[in-house]
């Protein structure tokens, strides 16, 4: 399982290629031989970058999903619309399509920040306006999604 870190300003040429930054590439290293699948994020204005590793997971939880249900099937369109496979170049680049560019609104500075298991691909702009946005309200989410964590073992606090 990736566990990924960092935030990393990068620039995308006109062809969409982007170099990914040296301490991402070494974190990477385990998983880039197998390729990557890139997708339209579902509640931010970015991409989300997933090994092939990470996306078979999600694929199996996808999978299960009953399609005779209606909107499981409308799910299933609307999550995988766009998705594509790309492999990082010998230089360590990735090349973004055209439409996925288009969607997440990404020029020449982009964000590509680490989610976990995933990383984040965003306008610079864009980036930063959300940053800022959540801003305020992290306070009251991290209460809300890690509050009831009793575990004492981990060292959160």
């Amino acid at each position: 399982m990736l566990n990924l870190i960092g935030t990393y300003h990068c620039k995308a040429d006109v062809k969409g290629r982007v170099m990914i930054p040296a301490d991402l590439k070494k974190q990477l290293a385990s998983v880039a031989g197998a390729g990557f699948v890139i997708k339209r994020a579902v509640f931010q204005p970015c991409l989300e970058l997933y090994s092939m590793q990470e996306w078979q997971k999600l694929m199996e939880k996808v999978n299960g999903l009953n399609r005779f249900n209606r909107k499981n099937n409308d799910f299933i369109r609307r999550f995988t619309a766009g998705v594509r496979t790309v492999e990082m170049d010998a230089t360590g680049r990735l090349n973004i399509p055209r439409d996925l560019m288009a969607f997440a609104g990404l020029d020449k500075e982009i964000v590509v920040s680490s989610a976990i298991n995933i990383i984040e691909i965003w306008d610079l702009h864009k980036y930063e306006q959300a940053i800022n946005d959540a801003t305020n309200d992290f306070a009251d989410l991290a209460e809300e999604v890690m509050g009831d964590v009793n575990d004492i073992e981990d060292g959160i606090s």
